[in-house]
């Protein structure tokens, strides 16, 4: 069986939790965490870059000059791709990124994110956080004495607003919900900080 130590306040271990043999445990499917991380990364995308073709460039309705005579190779419109200040030729339009891939492989996704952070040793498992916090040094003080170091994404079964208010400042340093997080929230972070009660909402959520 499968055991993760449930750590207090001071970062001693008061209890141990037993982790779902179906989740974790056995080889990571990086190939399917790939594909719902580069799917979330999509919907951040904004798509407003935009150019202008040469029928949006305004001015350009008169012919520059004579069709013969010139000496000069024949033009219609100033504003043509071929002259300066003209349109674009094939540029970027404001576009829309985002796509879906199933319910089923999302939540697949999810169990793999958790799988990887517990087999790389970066996912820490604490008692339940009750307290309200008056300063970001008591929260700070908390994650040191955890020995954790680097990108943290804490996640909590529903907190006071005193846990965020307090959490926002700390660098690198994120709090979420269980019930909001998805696997890229996890992978783009190295440590995986949980409550008992936000690890069974996320075993229910993985296992609906």
């Amino acid at each position: 069986m499968l055991t993760l130590p449930v750590l207090n306040k001071e970062g001693k271990e008061t209890d141990k939790l037993q982790l779902p043999e179906k989740i974790f445990g056995g080889r990571v499917n990086a190939a399917l965490m790939h594909q719902a991380v580069v799917m979330y990364q999509a919907s951040l995308r904004q798509g407003t870059v935009s150019t202008k073709e040469r029928g949006a460039v305004s001015g350009g309705g008169k012919k520059p000059y004579r069709q013969k005579g010139t000496g000069r190779a024949r033009a219609g419109s100033s504003r043509s791709p071929l002259w300066r200040g003209g349109g674009v030729v094939f540029g970027p339009t404001p576009r829309d990124f985002s796509y879906d891939i199933p319910r089923s492989m999302k939540k697949a996704a999810l169990k793999e994110s958790l799988n990887a952070k517990f087999q790389a040793k970066n996912m820490t498992c604490v008692a339940e956080i009750k307290d309200k916090f008056a300063k970001t040094k008591e929260v700070a003080t908390i994650i040191a004495k955890l020995k954790i170091e680097g990108k943290t994404l804490a996640l909590l079964d529903g907190f006071d607003e005193s846990v965020r208010l307090a959490g926002r400042n700390i660098p690198r340093f994120e709090i979420m919900r269980a019930e909001d997080v998805n696997a890229y929230d996890i992978l783009r972070n190295k440590n995986l900080i949980l409550t008992k009660k936000a690890f069974d909402k996320l075993v229910k959520r993985i296992q609906k």
